[in-house]
């Protein structure tokens, strides 16, 4: 799988290959009817399905039913917004390797017939009193300034609702015209299913490649995630480390003179707790002081811009991590 990975990163480094527009209307049922099967041809034939750092412009259908399907399977494409990247070509990768296929990260036949379950993979949701109660004010950027708040929370339903449902904001804006995400309000969102459960025996970081990988006792991949660490500023350790332990909702201490300053800060912080704090919603402690694998308030940054030598996914994916972990499983550096 490594290899594969390894020429995955040299192709999407190559240069931008033309795209046409999306033609199919942006809606539940053109998701749910949508067939995957239209992005086994050439890249410069699909709309949504594109190379290095160039998009459509308007998600397709298409790659919003593959993402939501790969996600399901375990095999996390990240954020779900219906635009090709590198996070959803590792992704397919994975599922491959999670299915015993040739790990190539082509979408043939032997590959759509196991991934596609011909299942709507868009739902509906009523939002409720409890969404909207939830909301806290904008968050701001300063550490000292966060260091005064109780807790650090969604700053809008769209945002609560958008990592409920793995999506991006505008994905899910696009998707419901004129909902003003009120109590009451039905809208529709992509239905992502339960999260994976089961052992995980080991945990791989691949620095290279910007991606977690989950085994079983077994040595069977069941679970991979796209992944910032670390950067060429703040490395993330090399080597085997141990998970220590798991907090859910986890406070942050800030302290300049161990990890990093922000801006004027020069004071040791303790910064409150909120899917919207600097680890975000879930932080797996490792046995290397300081360093851990944890979640995120900005889950469509993952794998575009560095860590401060961390391990960081979005929210759900180290909350469905941590759920998989325990003590003692170790955790390998690669790259």
């Amino acid at each position: 799988m490594r290899t594969a990975l390894l020429a995955l990163i040299v192709l999407l480094a190559a240069p931008a290959m033309a795209q046409q527009p999306v033609l199919a209307t942006l809606t539940a049922d053109a998701i749910n009817t949508a067939n995957i099967a239209i992005l086994t041809a050439a890249p410069a034939n699909i709309p949504g399905w594109t190379l290095a750092g160039q998009r459509a412009a308007l998600p397709n259908p298409a790659m919003i039913r593959l993402q939501i399907l790969l996600d399901r399977a375990g095999a996390s494409p990240g954020v779900i917004d219906g635009f090709d990247g590198d996070n959803v070509r590792k992704a397919v990768l994975a599922f491959e390797a999670m299915g015993g296929f040739p790990v190539d990260g082509q979408l043939d036949q032997d590959v759509l017939l196991a991934l596609e379950d011909n299942q709507p993979v868009i739902g509906t949701y009523v939002v409720s009193d409890e969404d909207v109660a939830a909301i806290v004010a904008p968050i701001p950027s300063d550490y000292a300034e966060m260091a005064q708040r109780d807790f650090l929370g969604y700053t809008s339903v769209q945002e609560e609702l958008g990592e409920r449902f793995h999506m991006d904001i505008d994905l899910l804006n696009a998707l419901n015209p004129g909902s003003n995400f009120a109590p009451g309000d039905t809208i529709v969102a992509a239905a992502t299913g339960t999260d994976l459960t089961g052992e995980v025996a080991r945990i791989e970081a691949d620095k290279t490649l910007r991606q977690v990988r989950a085994y079983d006792a077994s040595d069977r991949l069941i679970a991979a995630y796209p992944a910032t660490i670390g950067s060429e500023d703040n490395p993330s350790p090399s080597g085997t480390h141990t998970v220590e332990g798991v907090a859910a909702m986890p406070t942050y201490t800030y302290n300049p003179k161990i990890n990093f300053q922000q801006g004027e800060n020069t004071s040791v912080l303790t910064i409150p707790p909120g899917p919207n704090g600097p680890v975000g919603s879930m932080w797996i402690d490792l046995s290397e002081p300081t360093f851990g694998i944890h979640g995120t308030p900005s889950p469509s940054k993952i794998d575009k811009t560095g860590s401060h030598g961390c391990v960081r996914l979005t929210n759900w994916d180290a909350n469905e991590l941590a759920r998989m972990v325990k003590p003692g499983v170790p955790v390998v550096f690669m790259g």
